[in-house]
């Protein structure tokens, strides 16, 4: 039964404080350390690019989850409260819900305000796309879409390689994530970042289906179009680049009767209503009653696997 406990510890840390400062973050210092590697990364052939990024993301793994699985082992054999307690602090930093929740409320604040400025830049932290010439629709819809992706990246998928892998496997997941989201791109680097950019694909592959579904469950739940998630949701999945994130942010659109859309790109759901600060809210309010299911079944899964061995 510790892997509940250990559950339990994460969530209470994240419910009730949130956020460490960067300065203090273990996520931001994977990024500084993502960021050095990047600029020592070759500008020649498109193979060296992609044998370095190979390299970069599994030298990263090797770094971080090795200290991490022996530490948590060495705690186990000599203490097992102790253990717990490093095992829940450290799961923490593999997901975010209440960090999650600050930063769609700060973007929807300046919206309320009509700072589409300060709105833009405080979107950059939900998205990896250029926002500067975003209007009010569009950071609204960004805001939506991200809410929804992120229930997956920030919550789902940790939980779910940690009922698989325990603490290092959702820390290796958000290590992979990390990468992806900093240099899974297109552009000059492109081979550089191909490999995280994969990898997290296959990491999300199941999590982003899951997810899918548990989004419909709250559209039930929460009193909104359950069957118009479920058909939006197999109808647009694939509209996307991603063969990943179409499944939660559709299912999202569905739910709500909104379109949301990144130009040039994909528009998902059909717009029976409005984009508007109330539908940020609604998914704000969707992806925590995702969350609570998701708690939910992954104890009680834990709670079943421990009964039946």
């Amino acid at each position: 039964m510790e892997i509940i406990f250990i559950l339990l510890i994460a969530l209470a840390i994240d419910l009730g404080f949130g956020e460490l400062p960067n300065t203090w973050h273990p996520v931001a210092w994977l990024g500084t350390f993502v960021s050095l590697e990047k600029k020592a990364a070759p500008q020649r052939s498109r193979i060296t690019q992609l044998a370095y990024g190979i390299g970069m993301v599994l030298v990263t793994l090797t770094l971080i989850v090795a200290p991490v699985y022996l530490l948590l082992v060495y705690l186990k054999e000599i203490n097992t409260v102790a253990y717990v307690i490093a095992a829940g602090v450290l799961f923490k930093f593999s997901f975010s819900l209440r960090g999650l929740r600050q930063a769609v409320n700060t973007v929807k604040g300046f919206l309320a305000h009509d700072n589409l400025t300060q709105a833009r830049t405080s979107l950059r932290t939900l998205v990896s796309r250029h926002t500067a010439d975003l209007n009010q629709n569009q950071i609204m819809s960004a805001t939506v879409e991200s809410t929804a992706e992120n229930t997956c990246d920030s919550f789902v998928a940790p939980l779910f390689y940690f009922l698989f892998f325990g603490v290092p496997g959702a820390i290796a997941y958000r290590i992979i994530n990390t990468f992806d989201a900093m240099v899974g791109y297109h552009g000059e680097q492109e081979y550089l970042g191909k490999f995280a950019a994969r990898l997290d694909d296959v990491a999300n592959f199941l999590p982003a289906r899951i997810t899918g579904l548990i989004i419909v469950l709250a559209a039930w739940i929460c009193k909104r179009n359950t069957l118009q998630a479920w058909h939006i949701m197999l109808r647009d999945h694939k509209k996307t680049q991603s063969p990943n994130a179409g499944w939660t942010m559709s299912a999202i659109a569905g739910a709500l009767g909104v379109q949301i859309e990144k130009a040039g790109h994909y528009k998902l759901g059909d717009n029976h209503y409005s984009l508007s600060l109330d539908t940020i809210d609604d998914s704000l309010q969707m992806m925590l009653v995702a969350a609570i299911i998701w708690s939910f079944l992954s104890i009680l899964a834990e709670v079943i696997y421990f009964v039946a061995t």
